[in-house]
């Protein structure tokens, strides 16, 4: 019977994306791991792969298509032996999934309800199996991963599961009781109508906000609102840094490298983050976890938003790797071609605005991090020395934005003075 292609969940907050592109037409046939789509989600654009062989029989979301949900249904896939007949009264649109193609609805028209989505063994892999039988299985409390299917490769269909027994029905839960009323979304100022109406008389252009912009607009307030920041500050003296960076890309500029002092940055709180292991930490809601890794992630600035590529076993790496690994993450970024995996997690990041000319400023700590260090410029600026004399450096500002309930703030002048000492001293670093 025909297959119903659902919108996939390409990252594990993933609710709605956008269906950029189709890379097939109806009629096409398909293998499994061939390309059907591209999709954007709130972070990058990423293919869309076929996970079973067959023919496009009808295309349900055009491409450009913004808010689709995430298992509502796309497209229709006929398997062999299958005609667009056999698709009959499919859904013109699919803003959830829908109910099962007609070849099975018809025999079972009392079962209107939507089909869950498609289950998983206990493994982890995915079982097939057609939407009619899964509604048949949720309604009996079948375990479809008890069952062997007799349809076309293995896929579990309707006269599997009416021939299984039931599973007994779990004892219901006490009912909580309802609450008074629903959760607000969390406040963001006044109406878009009364903003509208205060500029009536101005001209201006409104501009629509993507998925990324909706998604950071969104943590952002979360975590000014729930996080209970506080802020520590610290200058550095960088000339020890510069001249060392000076010398060791002499060094490296026949392998074609060349560090930043980004590249040091990363590299000393990774180190820190080993040297005061408390402070290597994230907020989990009702507990704290510690990382044994560094796991560092740095923010970097793309045309709508940003990303902050998360550079795993930083401590672990040599400053070139690191550096050529920054470069890589930085460069898909900013093409939007970053897998989830390189932008989720991490316990600290780092926000660097020093070639902006900022001198100083406050970052937003990204949750569940406990912890984001903000860079400044570095500016010649009159210092004391140890000795009472005046002398001429280079000076570095940083703020260290702390999540108090993850680290005190004993613990976070601590790792802030780990990374002042990496800084100050930087061939300690390699050692």
């Amino acid at each position: 019977m025909p297959i119903e292609i659902l919108m996939p969940a390409l990252s594990p907050t993933m609710e709605e994306g956008t269906l950029a592109k189709w890379l097939v037409k109806e009629g096409d046939e398909v293998s499994s791991g061939d390309l059907l789509a591209e999709i954007e989600t709130d972070k990058a654009t990423m293919e869309f792969e076929a996970v079973e062989d067959g023919v496009i029989g009808k295309i349900l979301v055009p491409e450009g298509s913004e808010g689709v949900q995430v298992n509502a249904v796309i497209a229709i896939l006929l398997e062999d032996g299958e005609s667009a007949e056999d698709i009959g009264s499919a859904p013109a649109a699919a803003p959830a999934p829908s109910a099962a193609p007609t070849s099975e609805a018809n025999e079972a028209s009392a079962v209107t309800a939507p089909a869950p989505s498609a289950p998983v063994s206990n493994d982890g892999t995915r079982l097939f199996a057609s939407p009619l039988a899964r509604r048949i299985a949720a309604d009996k409390g079948i375990d479809l991963a008890t069952l062997t299917g007799s349809g076309p490769r293995g896929r579990i269909v309707k006269a599997d599961v009416e021939s299984a027994s039931a599973a007994p029905a779990a004892p219901k839960a006490p009912a909580a009781p309802e609450p008074a009323a629903k959760s607000t979304p969390m406040a963001s100022g006044p109406e878009a109508d009364t903003i509208l109406r205060m500029y009536a008389d101005r001209d201006f252009e409104e501009v629509n906000l993507d998925g990324m912009r909706k998604t950071i607009a969104a943590r952002l307030t979360e975590a000014k609102q729930s996080i209970p920041h506080f802020y520590l500050r610290r200058d550095i003296k960088l000339d020890a840094l510069l001249a060392f960076r000076s010398q060791l890309n002499a060094q490296l500029e026949k392998r074609g490298a060349k560090l930043s002092v980004n590249d040091f940055i990363i590299k000393a709180c990774a180190l820190a983050l080993q040297e005061v292991p408390d402070a290597n930490a994230v907020w989990a809601n009702d507990r704290i976890l510690k990382l044994a890794p560094s796991d560092v992630a740095v923010a970097v600035a793309i045309e709508g938003g940003l990303f902050t590529p998360v550079l795993k076993d930083a401590e672990m790496k040599s400053l070139s790797a690191l550096s050529a690994e920054m470069k890589d993450l930085a460069t898909r970024a900013r093409d939007r071609k970053l897998a989830p995996h390189e932008y989720q997690g991490g316990s600290f990041a780092i926000s660097n605005l020093g070639m902006f000319g900022i001198d100083n400023f406050d970052a937003v700590i990204n949750p569940p991090h406990g912890a984001i260090l903000a860079v400044g410029a570095g500016t010649k600026k009159p210092v004391v020395t140890a000795s009472g004399d005046l002398e001429v450096a280079t000076v570095m500002s940083v703020t260290l934005s702390v999540d108090h309930r993850v680290i005190d703030g004993a613990l976070g002048a601590q790792l802030l003075q780990a990374i002042v000492d990496n800084l100050e001293n930087p061939m300690a670093m390699l050692a």
